[in-house]
């Protein structure tokens, strides 16, 4: 560590506490997936129904983004925070005892809310703790951290279920969150002094949220980011009835098979950081998109032919991933490379628009796909299309793009 300022030990301890904020969100989408099967069974519904406890956790993180970035900034990090996670660890209880699916759904918006102050006051918290040179780096750790999250998560959450039973896995949860809220009390100092000049009422916040659409760079890559990630949530979301529904793998199996998919999107963004020195940002997304295109539309064919088993899907599937590994860095950099001064509510911004067409894409899921993967492929093959459309004709409207600002620090929501 190059910087006086913070010795070793204790950029570790910020590291691990700011880690575990960042990996809350995606083990508590991710962990609890192979017990599908068993929910439907126990709450008296089908798997297509629990998939709704999916979109509305993905609509309370995207209403959470936008509610937590004003709040931090208005009455510093901590408090915010703690209510936060106050508020994840009622609702993770409440999960345990469960007895009907709407409640179910109801208890995963508010933990979705909850959690998302951890993930925001993560990100805003590596800007106040770590020197401007230092930011990147700190956030590539806390990438392998979301990277890796998705991995580990449904293979233990596979695990418990399979020895447990489903609601142990939201008692883990629970105990995550009480541990992280001790953690993050007596481990994070007050970084940010509550700032009462920004005001809580809607309009000056509306006002300024629609002053940063209004970039056509902003528009264009948050858009095109967006829809083209929307893939992602389809996939999450429809793979528990893909894989022990319509292939009849099992819990474990499924928590393997997540685990080896989140490799794709992990290698591919790490091999977007190479690919980096030798070609721009814009011809990464292009270059991903058009790929991805391909690689659906063949995906649709063989899909609609009857021509993929198991092994095929999973192919078909970690490669489109792949794809969404190399754009989705890039499209989150130059969404948010021309605010320096408004960072916070642009990337907040961002999060709530990506969350939100997830929520979508996975109500679709829920709502279309029941004994076929083709649903779930027409959705992946559209969406990517789509996003390619909004690319061309959004760059005509670019007059010069603005690839860095003077904040490196890039925040990629999973």
């Amino acid at each position: 560590m190059s910087d006086k300022s913070i010795p070793k030990t204790k950029y570790i301890k910020l590291i691990l506490i700011l880690g575990s904020l960042t990996a809350l969100g995606p083990f508590s989408i991710d962990m609890y997936l192979p017990g599908f099967a068993g929910i439907a069974k126990d709450l008296n519904t089908s798997v297509a129904n629990v998939s709704m406890t999916l979109s509305s956790y993905f609509i309370g993180i995207s209403a959470g983004q936008l509610l937590y970035g004003p709040l931090l900034d208005r009455f510093g990090r901590k408090k915010p925070l703690f209510i936060g996670l106050l508020v994840y660890i009622l609702a993770s209880l409440g999960c345990v005892f469960v007895t009907d699916i709407d409640t179910f759904i109801g208890l995963r918006f508010i933990q979705a809310i909850g959690s998302c102050a951890a993930t925001v006051a993560s990100v805003s918290m590596v800007r106040d703790l770590f020197p401007v040179k230092d930011i990147p780096k700190v956030f590539s750790l806390l990438m392998l951290v979301v990277g890796l999250s998705p991995m580990l998560a449904p293979t233990i959450g596979g695990y418990i279920t399979a020895d447990y039973g489903w609601h142990t896995v939201f008692f883990i949860l629970m105990c995550m969150g009480i541990l992280i809220l001790l953690a993050a009390q007596m481990g994070l100092p007050n970084t940010f002094k509550p700032d009462t000049s920004i005001s809580l009422k809607p309009k000056p916040i509306i006002t300024n949220f629609i002053s940063i659409v209004k970039e056509p760079q902003f528009y264009t890559y948050a858009f095109t980011g967006a829809i083209a990630f929307s893939g992602l949530f389809t996939y999450v979301a429809a793979s528990p009835i893909l894989f022990m529904d319509i292939f009849k793998v099992d819990a474990k199996t499924y928590g393997w098979i997540f685990a080896f998919m989140s490799l794709s999107f992990i290698g591919a963004s790490q091999l977007n950081s190479l690919l980096l020195r030798k070609f721009t940002s814009e011809k990464m997304i292009y270059g991903a998109l058009i790929t991805q295109s391909i690689i659906s539309i063949l995906f649709l064919i063989l899909a609609m032919n009857n021509l993929l088993g198991l092994y095929e899907t999973i192919a078909m599937l970690f490669l489109f991933l792949g794809c969404l590994g190399i754009s989705n860095p890039n499209t989150a950099g130059l969404t948010l490379a021309p605010f320096s001064r408004n960072a916070g509510s642009a990337s907040a911004l961002m999060g709530a628009i990506q969350l939100g067409l997830g929520a979508l894409a996975s109500f679709a899921v829920g709502v279309f796909v029941k004994d076929s993967m083709l649903p779930m492929v027409v959705i992946m093959t559209v969406t990517t299309i789509l996003a390619l459309i909004i690319l061309i004709f959004g760059k005509r409207t670019i007059k010069k793009t603005i690839a860095t600002s003077h904040d490196e620090g890039i925040a990629i929501v999973h």
